[in-house]
C-alpha cells in the first residue's frame, strides 16, 4: 500500500518538475518573456509581472521547504499531536520515511507556497491595510488549500488518507491562518522599520524573522488544530495536551523551520532564475536532469 501511494506521489513530482522545466524553455511562459518583462506602462502588465514573480519566489521557497520538511515535519507533527519528546519523535524517523515523505512535501509545497504568495501579491494591489490583507489572505488560503494540508499531515503521520477527513479541523486551521496572515502583515512593518535592511541578504533575514514571529503569534491556533487532529482512541485530556513544555517545543521547532525555509527561498530565487535561464539555453542538460529525476524516483520506489 505504501509503495503504491509513493509511486503515485513520485509520478506527480515528475510531472511538476517536467512542467516547470518545459515551460521555462518557451519564451511565452518564461519570467523573462517580452510579454512580462518588457511591456511597460500598464497596470495589468505590472500586476501580472508581480504575480508571476511571487509565484516563482513561492515555488523556490517550496523546494527549499520540501527538503527541510521531509526531515523535520514528521518530527514536528509528532511533537504537536502525539506530544512526544524530541528524542522519541526523532527515533521514529527513518531514511525510508523521509525519502518517501519528500515525494509528498514537494508536490504539495509546489501548490501551497505559490498560492499563498500569489494571493498575498494580488491583495497588495487592493486598498486594504496590511493587517486586513493578511486576514483575507489567511482565510482564502486555508479554505482553498486545507485538503492539501490535511493530506500532507496524514501522510507525515503514516495514517490512512480518508477523503472525508480532508476538511478536518477547518475552524482551528482557518483561525490559525488568519492570525498568521494578520501577524505577518503587522510584523513585516515593525521589523522593517526596526532593522531598516539595505542589502538583499539583510532583507531576506528580516523576512525570515517576520515569518518566525508570525508563526509564534499564530501558534495558539496551531495548537488547537493539533488537539483537534488527535485520533479519538488516543486523544489526550485537555490539560495534559496543553502542557507549556509541549507547546514551546512544537511551536519553536515549527516556527524555526518556516522562517529558515522562506528566508533561504528568497535568497535562492535569483540563482533559481539563473538555473532556469541556463536550462532554457541548454535543453540537453534539462533533459538529462529529467532523466536523472526519473531514475532517482525509480530507486526510491524500489526501497
Amino acid at each position: 500500500m505504501v509503495r503504491r501511494v509513493g509511486g503515485k506521489s513520485g509520478g506527480f513530482v515528475l510531472l511538476v518538475v517536467a512542467l516547470v522545466c518545459v515551460m521555462q524553455m518557451f519564451p511565452r511562459f518564461s519570467p523573462q518573456a517580452p510579454g512580462l518583462a518588457m511591456v511597460k506602462g500598464g497596470e495589468d502588465s505590472s500586476f501580472m509581472t508581480k504575480v508571476v514573480g511571487a509565484a516563482a519566489q513561492g515555488a523556490t521557497a517550496a523546494t527549499v521547504a520540501a527538503i527541510l520538511s521531509a526531515v523535520t515535519e514528521p518530527i514536528v507533527n509528532r511533537l504537536l499531536v502525539k506530544r512526544m519528546t524530541f528524542a522519541q519523535a526523532s527515533a521514529e524517523i527513518t531514511f525510508s520515511l523521509v525519502s518517501n515523505f519528500f515525494l509528498t512535501t514537494f508536490p504539495t509545497n509546489m501548490l501551497k507556497f505559490p498560492v499563498f504568495e500569489v494571493i498575498n501579491m494580488a491583495l497588495s494591489f487592493t486598498s486594504l491595510s496590511g493587517s486586513m490583507r493578511g486576514i483575507v489572505n489567511g482565510w482564502l488560503f486555508c479554505t482553498i488549500m486545507l485538503p492539501v494540508t490535511n493530506y500532507r499531515f496524514r501522510k507525515s503521520m503514516g495514517w490512512e488518507v480518508n477523503a472525508a477527513l480532508l476538511y478536518q479541523a477547518y475552524i482551528p486551521t482557518v483561525a490559525r491562518d488568519i492570525i498568521y496572515g494578520w501577524g505577518r502583515g503587522i510584523m513585516a512593518g515593525v521589523l522593517n522599520s526596526a532593522f531598516a535592511p539595505e542589502t538583499f541578504t539583510q532583507k531576506a533575514g528580516v523576512f525570515g524573522l517576520t515569518i518566525f514571529a508570525a508563526c509564534i503569534i499564530s501558534s495558539p491556533g496551531n495548537e488547537w488544530r493539533g488537539y483537534t487532529l488527535q485520533p479519538p482512541d488516543r486523544k489526550l485530556p485537555f490539560f495534559e495536551y496543553f502542557k507549556p513544555v509541549n507547546y514551546m517545543r512544537s511551536t519553536g521547532v515549527g516556527a524555526t523551520i518556516m522562517g529558515i525555509a522562506l528566508s533561504v527561498g528568497m535568497l535562492a530565487t535569483p540563482y533559481a532564475e539563473m538555473l532556469f535561464a541556463y536550462l532554457k539555453e541548454n535543453r540537453m542538460v534539462a533533459v538529462g536532469l529529467l532523466v536523472a529525476a526519473f531514475a532517482a524516483v525509480g530507486m526510491l520506489k524500489k526501497k
